[in-house]
């Protein structure tokens, strides 16, 4: 018989599946919060470190399954991503790292001023005319920034990188989810190799939240082309924002 836990983390993998795809996020915005939150109510403890390990599996999923997606709809910007992933690629490998050494809550805090700042930037440029424009110079330290953010967080640095392609890039909105998806994927090898050679990763729960994802993902990106880009940047903004208040309140709140 599936135990309740089996059960629950293919459900938060389903969930951060739809929404990973949608949003162009890796789906640890849903899976990390979800873990911590939801396992210990079944009697299963967790840290957050491990539950970015297992993120990182979900984010390789929803990379491989959305991107897929994607890829047949013409969306992915292919060059952009083949050229930026080295950057992501790289930072995720020290994100990492840092992901085994730093303290719970160090973690958690970085993460919620992540997401609030991502939040603002996608709010702020809510009205802006989707307009192709040359990229700023900004965009590869950005996204080495967004590579730290995925290894350290298991977030798929989507929430860093949907608002570069988006705001510093010139990519439209639509085609900078996808472009995200397709990087995530290539990102999240490496981060969960250096985690399963930390100790941290329960293979068990990540298969469980990989199969609810590789689900997931394919109705989501199925789901992105019928929802306006206005609303998928706000929809994108309260998601964050929601997330980020849940995490500063169970590691300072509760203080």
């Amino acid at each position: 018989m599936i135990s309740a836990v089996t059960l629950a983390v293919i459900g938060v993998g389903l969930l951060a599946g739809v929404l990973g795809a949608i949003l162009g996020l890796g789906g640890g915005v849903v899976v990390v919060p979800a873990l911590e939150f939801i396992l210990p109510l079944l009697g299963r403890d967790i840290t957050i470190a491990q539950a970015v390990a297992i993120s990182q599996i979900g984010v390789l999923a929803v990379g491989l399954s959305g991107a897929a997606s994607y890829l047949q709809q013409g969306l992915v910007r292919a060059r952009t991503g083949y050229l930026l992933s080295p950057y992501t690629i790289v930072g995720g490998a020290a994100g990492s790292f840092l992901g085994l050494i730093l303290p719970a809550r160090a973690v958690a805090t970085v993460f919620a001023a992540l997401l609030l700042y991502s939040a603002y930037n996608l709010l702020r440029g809510l009205k802006r005319v989707e307009v192709e424009r040359e990229p700023s110079r900004l965009v590869p330290p950005a996204m080495t920034f967004a590579g730290v953010m995925s290894g350290l967080l298991g977030i798929g640095g989507g929430t860093v990188q949907v608002p570069v392609l988006n705001l510093l890039a010139g990519v439209p909105i639509r085609q900078a989810i996808a472009t995200s998806t397709f990087i995530m994927g290539l990102t999240a090898v490496g981060n969960a190799l250096v985690y399963q050679a930390g100790g941290l990763l329960d293979l068990r729960l990540a298969a469980g939240v990989a199969l609810g994802v590789l689900i997931g993902a394919r109705a989501g990106a199925s789901l992105q082309s019928r929802i306006p880009a206005a609303q998928l940047k706000l929809f994108f903004s309260l998601l964050l924002i929601f997330t980020a208040a849940q995490l500063l309140w169970k590691y300072w709140g509760q203080a």
